[in-house]
């Protein structure tokens, strides 16, 4: 038997196949999947797997079935670290260490950390801008849609099935773009109010588009990572513009020209890609925790900001 793992595991590192992971490619894991649904997953054996799984596991979704690839895939895992190789991948993820009803732990805790402090910043800056500053409900609408996307993300890091994954990737997606939004209104809007909504009536018209292709034609990882990547761009390049074209004028701006280096620098921490340390920490763990300090920074930015721009509108009443 163990020659034959051996040999099964040598071919399929070897050769390949054309769909999935090296993991859930692998015989050995398939036929323990199978194997464990058969005894474990159907009439009395089913029944008693239900009354043994602890109340979160069933209340998070996990099933029979669910059990049998998370230990399949240890078993999996084991067999490559005892040949030699390198450590593979099931269903287009690391394998990682659950805890209790948690599937990624470290990104589903950092996740969790840049929900609150986008939470901490929104409830700062509406106690310290006032409703009449011109950028006010933009940059409350984008806390928003930021909180939104972190909450999803905690989401899918804790329980990835197809609506979490959908929904951590769409909401990211609209975060990108509301920035772009926001940085149109700052930039042009505030003085064309009418090319601001027609610019975003647009970018609306393109999420929804990105979303139904995604979602009723198919789910294609590699055009979503290119979409992203182009806006992102779009988003980086406008902020950096304007922010170095006005940094005399605006001291506060260095804050945001921080914000998009360090975003651009952190993000190539996912081209890393190592299976994760102590089975938690990977690079995509680590990007998110890297990321906390980074909100708190473009909020504290978007608050000076406002605060500028209200004494600045505020000059130009008395004026007239």
């Amino acid at each position: 038997m163990a020659e034959r793992t051996a040999r099964l595991l040598l071919l399929t590192v070897a050769v390949g196949l054309a769909w999935g992971s090296q993991g859930d490619r692998e015989p050995v894991y398939r036929d323990c999947v199978l194997s464990c649904e058969e005894r474990n997953c159907s009439g009395d054996a089913l029944k008693h797997f239900r009354s043994r799984q602890p109340i979160y596991m069933s209340l998070a979704g996990w099933t029979c079935r669910d059990d049998c690839k998370y230990e399949c895939m240890w078993v999996t895992v084991g067999l490559y670290l005892q040949e030699g190789h390198r450590v593979p991948q099931f269903h287009g993820k690391w394998p990682f260490s659950r805890f209790l009803f948690i599937q990624e732990p470290a990104s589903a805790v950092a996740s969790l950390l840049n929900g609150l402090a986008s939470l901490v910043m929104l409830c700062r800056y509406r106690a310290s801008v006032p409703a009449s500053s011109p950028m006010y409900h933009t940059c409350m609408a984008f806390a928003w849609v930021s909180l939104n996307a972190w909450f999803w993300s905690t989401v899918f890091h804790t329980r990835d099935t197809d609506l979490t994954e959908k929904m951590d990737y769409f909401c990211a997606s609209a975060v990108i773009l509301h920035s772009v939004y926001l940085c149109c209104v700052r930039t042009v809007g505030l003085q064309h109010p009418s090319v601001a909504s027609a610019f975003g009536a647009l970018l609306l018209l393109l999420l929804t588009l990105h979303i139904s292709y995604l979602s009723l034609v198919r789910f294609d990882y590699g055009y979503n990572m290119m979409a992203n990547v182009a806006i992102g761009l779009v988003n980086l390049v406008w902020w950096l513009a304007w922010c170095l074209r006005n940094h005399r004028r605006l001291p506060h701006t260095r804050r945001c020209v921080t914000v998009v280096l360090l975003l651009q620098g952190l993000s190539l921490l996912e081209l890393l890609d190592f299976p994760p340390l102590f089975w938690v920490l990977d690079a995509h763990a680590i990007w998110h925790i890297s990321t906390i300090p980074v909100h708190i920074l473009f909020f504290r930015f978007l608050e000076d900001d406002s605060l500028y721009l209200l004494k600045e509108s505020g000059a130009k009443f008395k004026l007239d």
